[in-house]
């Protein structure tokens, strides 16, 4: 694909004109925007689809709980290596080839996921998938930002953001339906129709942008980037297993990841033609709007990474139903997106955000507090309240961050708000994670400590029968009822600690600037 299409940067500024209405807006925006949307919702339900395949996977290709991680792990780190050189690679090859590409590759590697019979394959094949799936996110908030008319921006951030957003959480859900009734295969085969239909889209309708064949790329910077994010995501995937800087291999990447960041600052302030270029975080509302984005990566997967097993291994509901109760804080989010992109404009971005902070705080608040006998119906509502939350932050934050950008820097801009969220989102769930264990065991251990045969609340007749202190079945009954209480609230301290870091991003709004009412 990229050996094809426009030769020359005033081939694509004409191809780009022949595309382009006489009001200034490209032809047939409907088309751009739904071939945009199926690529972005193609990656954005990789991120989370293949989760509750794992068991499955690992049984199919005989790899331990160890090894099948991998299948995670790899994209992750190849998705997180590869976002941040998306803009240098749009300006270099024209953001419409560079497109395109990347939705060839993540198609067949798709396919060639599906059709692996060995650890090994699969792990190759999700490396590739990553690689190329990492621009299609920024690149297609790019596209449409360039798309829409200043005035428009809002609604399509709305657009562009319900792929962002619920793919991820609907994700679940339909990889639970696809293995259950079919085959954990079908996790990626079901990308090729979307990558199809996204690739005929985006070859037919896109515009060409103009290529800057005098920008150089910055291999040392690049490198050292890319060794920070490697090394700052093995550590966060691999810290809990390896009982963190008690490990050798933690400690090591840790230096690699803090060191690497370092000389990778040093060399974008001092290098002539730097990989990323510094005056993209000279523009305030850009620069608040990385750290609130990053804050909204924690509370987005790292919510997925908990209630899953909350759900499955402390109230005993099945997969299907696990995702089913997930899928209505999806269209929660759906929802308030449809809503805030006909506000947004009218009514301050401030003021939408510190709304979506509230109810996120406020859902996570009631999770704090539930029990394992709570209905399914608490379950969902606090769902939808924090499904709305997010809908009402991302939004107008993705429309101020943008809303003073300089043109220039739109695609890199895109890359490091996605990669952003994508770091916020691998640190909030080793963190939660992290957190569970410890709190576990603490609290199992101060639980147990009230659990002795001479307390006499331990003798009622009410007590089930076999908690019997005599027996060793008695014994590993009640130890077992002691874990699950100690869990439980394990779960419940995480959610709490999630909603005062959700509170932590409200001073960063009296840093962004209002926009100027049209």
């Amino acid at each position: 694909v990229l050996a094809g299409g426009v030769a020359s940067g005033d081939c694509s500024g004409n191809r780009a004109a022949q595309m382009t209405s006489t009001e200034g807006k490209p032809a047939h925006l409907g088309l751009i925007t739904a071939s945009i949307m199926l690529a972005t919702i193609m990656q954005a339900l990789d991120t989370t689809i293949a989760n509750v395949a794992l068991p499955h996977m690992q049984g199919s290709l005989s790899a331990t709980q160890d090894q099948i991680s991998w299948v995670l792990t790899s994209y992750i780190v190849a998705a997180a290596i590869m976002t941040p050189p998306t803009g240098f690679l749009a300006a270099r090859f024209g953001r419409k080839r560079l497109f395109a590409t990347m939705v060839t590759g993540f198609t067949i590697a798709s396919m060639l996921c599906g059709a692996a019979t060995s650890l090994e394959q699969i792990v190759v094949f999700r490396l590739l998938q990553g690689i190329f799936g990492a621009g299609l996110v920024p690149l297609s908030q790019a596209v449409l930002l360039d798309s829409y008319p200043k005035e428009k921006h809002g609604s399509a951030m709305a657009l562009w953001g319900v792929g962002v957003m619920v793919g991820p959480i609907l994700g679940p859900t339909l990889g639970g339906y696809l293995t259950e009734y079919y085959n954990w295969r079908w996790v990626f085969y079901i990308n090729l129709p979307f990558g199809m239909l996204a690739l005929a889209g985006i070859l037919t309708v896109v515009p060409e942008t103009v290529r800057n064949l005098d920008r150089r790329f910055d291999i040392f910077g690049f490198a050292l980037l890319s060794l920070a994010i490697g090394a700052l995501q093995m550590m966060l995937d691999r810290g809990e297993s390896q009982d963190w800087f008690s490990s050798t291999e933690i400690i090591v990447e840790t230096v690699i990841a803090a060191l690497c960041f370092y000389m990778f600052l040093v060399q974008m302030f001092t290098a002539k033609n730097p990989f990323i270029e510094p005056g993209l975080f000279k523009d305030r509302n850009f620069a608040a709007g990385l750290v609130v984005i990053f804050m909204v990566g924690i509370i987005l997967l790292a919510t997925l990474a908990l209630l899953p097993p909350f759900l499955q291994s402390l109230m005993g509901y099945p997969v299907l139903t696990t995702g089913y109760i997930l899928a209505p804080r999806g269209i929660g989010t759906m929802v308030a997106m449809i809503i805030v992109g006909r506000l947004n404009g009218r009514i301050d971005a401030r003021a939408l955000i510190l709304l979506g902070i509230c109810l996120i705080s406020v859902s996570l608040y009631e999770m704090s507090t539930f029990t394992v006998d709570i209905p399914m119906a608490t379950l969902i509502w606090t769902g939808i309240i924090q499904g709305f939350g997010l809908g009402f932050i991302f939004v107008p934050l993705s429309t101020v961050a943008f809303s003073t950008l300089n043109a220039k820097y739109r695609n890199e801009g895109t890359a490091m708000f996605s990669l952003m969220r994508n770091i916020g989102s691998s640190i909030g769930i080793s963190v939660v994670v992290t957190l569970l264990a410890q709190n576990t065991q603490i609290n199992h251990a101060n639980i147990g400590e009230l659990m002795n045969p001479f307390r006499e609340m331990m003798h009622q007749p009410l007590l089930p029968q076999s908690w019997d202190w005599h027996t060793t079945s008695g014994l590993a009954a009640l130890n077992g009822e002691v874990t699950r209480q100690a869990t439980t609230i394990g779960y419940l301290n995480n959610f709490i600690f999630m909603m005062w870091i959700t509170l932590a991003a409200i001073p960063m709004l009296f840093l962004i600037r209002p926009k100027r009412k049209q």
